[in-house]
């Protein structure tokens, strides 16, 4: 604070107080003497300039209930010594707050009115200047109309006055209500005027003021009108005011913002010149706000089109490679707001985005953040800055700074990754990605966990990268964000978790962590379902056919079966269902077999049957009658659980020499033959199946190992074959240990009709009764056929 800038005050016959005798000078305050009075205050007043615990003390005396009577006293010369002694103490928190009680503001307001002495002026705009700092009394000086007598104080002669009423001033507008009454009292062109002043302190506290005025629309139209900008730019211009430099730049960034300003700056060569004077300037607070500056304006397309067009990007680019943190930070900032211009995402690629990726590695942390989202912001939607990153060696800081201490840097270094991953060549040359994510998808914060989930997606699509992310444990913190009642996290989640299904174990993993029950109960709810949640659960299932086999009694011809595949029978809902390696160690029980498909050859039988599949017989009827032989053979053949030897005959048989009929024949052969409809329970299969879970001890059968197998084995056996020589074919579970293969094959056009293509028909096969024969979907034969 500034006080008496131009005068001493007038002395006073002396009366010296020490500490011992304040208490007597105190109670002179109530004196009914005006001398008495007047000399205790100016006493009061030098006692009190002393310090801090002076005021401390006479507080402690009471002197301020007195010295608050005295403010509004008729005498003027004790008036004005009692708004002295009240301008400096109320610099003491403990005096402002018993001031704010005793509510003294319309007195002290009362003490600006034009008939008062210049003194009284400059000690009661002081006592405002201190109180206004808190906000109750921001409030009580603005309802009491405080403001107008303050604004017309700025014209005062004295710069005292001048310089407490702008700093209150500056206090209130703090508060929209007064920035509004400011403009409306026409408080501009004086505050215009301040900046002229011969005292820094008073231009400064004036551009401070601006600089939180200036962010209403209406206030810069009004300083545009009375030549604002002329004023600051002479600041700017004048290198003997470099400390207002700083907070000039902040009013021009609030300026800027205007489309019309902007104009007028680019037609002027004012523009030119700001842009000039952030490069050349040394001053690491001028360079940070001129980027600032820059960053406001840039949120307006038509300013962008025109900061393009002066060639802002060369700037930026200057200012990112100071050595100033602060001025990295905000020229990031200012990229990013400059990336919605095409034209300039393009011009930062060959030297910008090189010194952002350098700026990640930075030990500041707001300056790695800044960078992150400025490169998020240039790779987003442009292949060619993806990569730019990836050719300025970005992938390492990128996946290092996946663990850096602020969420945005985390979140935008998430989306870099994202963007790159868009092009297959990219995403192939990234490596170690997934593991770094893991930590990402276990943060709080919504923002992270979004970008993390969208990472996930973005690079699950390769089967090493989920293999990697699977290793890492990172499924079950995906799995978790499920959960998330974040619309845009769980439905980003709920994509990740379709990608990453892509194969069968981790389509398996997340089953087994409970993705399953979870998309289900997604769902069910219209609040929580989206467009990516019944493509998750699909996918699930899609690629872990056992649990969809056993969930939905239902796999399409699309739904391919492949070694490992295990049909543990219909699970109950909500009952988790068990991995085969957990069935394979249960105790033997009474419950029904789960029955493992394993198509792997032993060594012996697979190199017989090449001889076979490389062409090394000489006809197709050679294949016929030694394929049944080596069927016979092969299938009884002992195998531990995890082998089935059924498959490999059929598929070293070309599809175009061998019958549906003949692939019947010796599914049913090797199942037991065909049975009796009136003799269907003397078939003793389930005797069979519980002599081979005794005989290995596990409740596992192999497919293989069957030699009696009724509806849902053959069934099983069939959709397993047909799957391997590519006929179409889907399973279908009924009840009661019923299922049944359905195959859709086209019918003969009608007699006499040529070239007419019939629409497909389904049929079920027959593998119990009448081996190979097709009975078309809902006719009595089939509906015969699944009775039970």
């Amino acid at each position: 604070q500034v006080v008496n800038i131009s005068r001493e005050v007038p002395p006073f016959d002396p009366l010296s107080i020490e500490s011992k005798k304040a208490a007597t000078v105190v109670l002179m305050l109530n004196s009914p003497e005006e001398e008495v009075l007047a000399k205790a205050c100016d006493a009061i007043y030098k006692f009190a300039s002393k310090g801090d615990e002076n005021k401390v003390t006479l507080l402690s005396l009471g002197a301020v209930e007195p010295l608050f009577k005295l403010v509004s006293h008729e005498d003027p010369l004790v008036r004005r010594n009692a708004i002295m002694v009240f301008g400096i103490m109320a610099s003491n928190n403990d005096v402002r707050k018993l001031l704010r009680e005793l509510d003294v503001t319309n007195s002290v307001i009362a003490r600006l009115a034009p008939e008062e002495d210049i003194v009284v002026h400059e000690f009661a705009s002081l006592c405002l200047a201190h109180m206004a700092v808190e906000y109750t009394s921001k409030v009580q000086i603005f309802e009491q109309g405080g403001l107008e007598p303050l604004i017309r104080l700025l014209s005062s002669p004295d710069p005292d006055v001048k310089k407490n009423s702008v700093e209150c001033i500056y206090h209130l507008v703090q508060d929209f209500q007064s920035r509004a009454a400011v403009r409306e009292l026409n408080a501009i062109p004086a505050l215009l005027e301040l900046l002229k002043s011969e005292y820094p302190v008073v231009q400064l506290l004036a551009l401070k003021t601006f600089g939180i005025i200036s962010n209403d629309r209406e206030t810069r139209i009004i300083l545009r009108e009375n030549q604002g900008l002329d004023h600051l730019f002479k600041i700017l211009e004048t290198k003997e005011f470099n400390d207002l430099h700083v907070e000039a730049l902040a009013v021009v960034a609030n300026c800027l913002e205007d489309v019309d300003t902007m104009q007028l700056l680019q037609q002027t060569g004012g523009l030119k010149k700001l842009l000039s004077f952030a490069e050349m300037s040394t001053i690491p607070d001028i360079q940070k706000n001129a980027a600032k500056a820059i960053t406001k304006a840039a949120y307006d397309p038509e300013n962008r089109k025109i900061l393009h067009e002066e060639e802002i990007e060369k700037c930026l680019i200057t200012l990112l490679g100071t050595d100033s943190d602060g001025a990295k930070a905000a020229a990031s900032q200012a990229i990013s707001a400059m990336c919605e211009n095409l034209a300039s995402k393009d011009a930062f690629r060959i030297q910008g985005i090189p010194q952002l990726v350098q700026l990640l590695s930075s030990e500041n942390e707001e300056v790695k953040e800044a960078a992150a989202i400025a490169l998020a912001n240039l790779t987003t939607a442009s292949p060619n800055n993806a990569s730019a990153v990836a050719e300025a060696e970005g992938i390492e800081p990128l996946i290092n700074v996946l663990s850096a201490k602020r969420d945005g840097t985390v979140a935008n270094a998430a989306t870099v990754l994202t963007n790159m991953a868009t092009q297959e060549p990219l995403r192939l040359s990234i490596h170690g990605v997934m593991n770094a994510i893991v930590e990402p998808l276990q943060s709080t914060n919504s923002l992270v966990q979004s970008k993390a989930t969208l990472t996930v997606a973005a690079f699950g699509c390769d089967a090493d990268a989920r293999t990697e992310l699977r290793n890492a444990s990172g499924l079950e913190p995906l799995v978790k964000l499920l959960h998330s009642k974040n619309d845009e996290v769980r439905r980003n989640a709920c994509w990740a978790v379709m990608v990453c299904a892509s194969d069968e174990l981790t389509a398996v993993e997340l089953c087994r962590l409970g993705a399953l029950d979870i998309l289900e109960e997604i769902n069910l709810s219209t609040g929580r379902k989206n467009n990516f949640s019944e493509g998750a659960l699909d996918k699930l299932l899609d690629n872990n056919l056992s649990q969809k086999y056993s969930q939905m009694g239902y796999l399409s011809s699309s739904n391919i079966i492949t070694d490992g595949f295990y049909d543990y029978g219909q699970v109950k809902p909500g009952v988790k269902l068990l991995s085969l390696e957990e069935l394979s160690i249960q105790e033997l029980n009474d419950h029904r077999a789960i029955i493992l498909v394993n198509a792997k050859l032993p060594e012996a039988a697979e190199d017989k049957s090449q001889d076979l599949y490389y062409g090394r017989t000489t006809s197709s009827s050679s294949i016929r009658k030694s394929s049944k032989e080596r069927i016979t053979k092969v299938i009884h053949l002992y195998m531990s659980y995890r082998y089935c030897l059924y498959l490999h005959s059929f598929v070293i048989i070309p599809l175009s020499i061998i019958s549906m009929r003949e692939m019947t024949d010796l599914i049913d052969f090797g199942m037991g033959g065909p049975i009796e409809r009136d003799k269907l329970h003397e078939f003793s299969w389930e005797l069979h199946i519980s002599e081979i879970e005794f005989e290995l001890k596990c409740n596992v059968v192999p497919i293989g190992k069957i030699k009696k197998g009724t509806f849902y084995h053959r069934a099983l056996l069939f959709k397993v074959i047909a799957d391997r020589i590519g006929i179409g074919c889907s399973l279908v579970r009924g009840e009661y240990g019923r299922a049944w293969n359905e195959v859709k094959l086209v019918d003969d056009s009608p007699q006499g009709i040529t070239g007419l293509l019939l629409p497909p028909q389904t049929y079920i096969v027959d593998l119990m009764y009448q081996p190979g024969c097709l009975m078309k979907q809902g006719s009595a034969e089939a509906d015969h056929y699944l009775r039970i």
